[in-house]
């Protein structure tokens, strides 16, 4: 293990003592799964914002209570950590975990900037800890099954994503001090991730518009138009859209091939495969705990034993992408996605 000394863990049978940052919508999820669906887990602590309503949850359940995510990571009782806090404390948060050498599960987006998650990036290469970064749309039961069929539609040379949900009712994912920005860092980083896992590629230029609808400080609607490398000679081409402003879910993928298309809805559990006008393939997919996949391979990532299958440098580069779209957008240009 490089730099820092030995991780701290859990003893080989025992469950793993995880402290909780976040604890509101989204990390109640977290929470309810690890309580209730992960053996190889035990909650030790949590931390929330709001502390009189975390205070009152921590006694419920019989554990501890932190008022900061600093506080969690250096109590003792906690031997790894799982952060479904705002991307604003995440740089913070990484660094106390590295310090204390506690394995971190952390939700995506890593960080807020392009620049904040490349430090992130190489502060966790660099310390060798365990990190794993929570894009859990990857383990969703139809992108696996897409995933399948790629060698079944030849090479890929053009890609559709998009997004449509609900507004958000959390106020701070509005507010630019905590949130870092809107949709296109809070769901639009899935399908940038997505995008590199389905081409295997990385995207070096963006073209991207964004619009608030019903937002007021962040954009909760975007497109963007993406050029998946190598940086000269054919490339795949790619759309990625989201909203925020619906009443109706969906998220579509389309793969274009040159043997076939994939057409897929990742929240209906749909998926087709076209050659020429027939449908060769269609399927009903069904739906996985995305979160609870990825909690229960958590024990293992964080003991040494696997790598983290999506890591820091798969957090960073979706960063990466949303703050090229964030530049392109305010530039009314094409920019380059940044590296470094």
């Amino acid at each position: 293990m490089a730099g820092g000394g030995p991780v701290r863990s859990a003893a080989v049978g025992a469950a793993l003592p995880i402290g909780i940052v976040g604890t509101g919508k989204h990390g109640a999820r977290y929470l309810a799964h690890a309580l209730h669906d992960v053996p190889g887990l035990r909650v030790a602590a949590i931390c929330r914002r709001d502390e009189a309503a975390g205070r009152a949850l921590a006694g419920d359940l019989g554990v501890r209570f932190h008022r900061s995510a600093r506080e969690l990571v250096a109590d003792p009782e906690v031997r790894a950590v799982v952060s479904a806090a705002p991307p604003s404390i995440h740089e913070e948060l990484v660094g106390a975990c590295i310090r204390e050498r506690k394995p971190l599960l952390v939700e995506k987006p890593l960080a807020t900037s392009a620049a904040a998650a490349f430090r992130v990036r190489d502060a966790v290469i660099a310390s060798g800890l365990p990190c794993m970064v929570g894009h859990t749309l990857r383990f969703n039961g139809t992108v696996e099954r897409v995933r399948e069929l790629l060698d079944r539609v030849g090479p890929v040379g053009q890609v559709e994503l998009t997004q449509g949900f609900e507004p958000s009712r959390l106020d701070w994912l509005d507010d630019p001090s905590l949130a870092g920005g809107g949709n296109v860092l809070h769901t639009g980083v899935h399908s940038f991730d997505l995008l590199r896992l389905l081409t295997g590629r990385e995207a070096v230029e963006v073209s991207c518009l964004v619009e608030r609808v019903t937002t007021r400080r962040t954009e909760d609607s975007f497109v963007a138009a993406i050029r998946m490398g190598p940086a000269s000679g054919p490339s795949v081409l790619a759309t990625v859209a989201g909203s925020r402003a619906t009443e109706g879910r969906a998220g579509s993928i389309r793969v274009v091939a040159r043997d076939a298309q994939l057409v897929a809805d990742h929240v209906h559990g749909e998926v087709s495969l076209l050659r020429g006008r027939a449908r060769e393939l269609d399927e009903r997919v069904p739906d996985v705990p995305t979160v609870l996949a990825i909690l229960r391979l958590f024990p293992d990532v964080a003991a040494g034993r696997v790598a983290p299958p999506v890591d820091v440098r798969d957090g960073a580069a979706a960063v990466a992408i949303a703050d090229a779209c964030y530049r392109s957008a305010e530039s009314g240009r094409r920019v380059a996605v940044r590296t470094e």
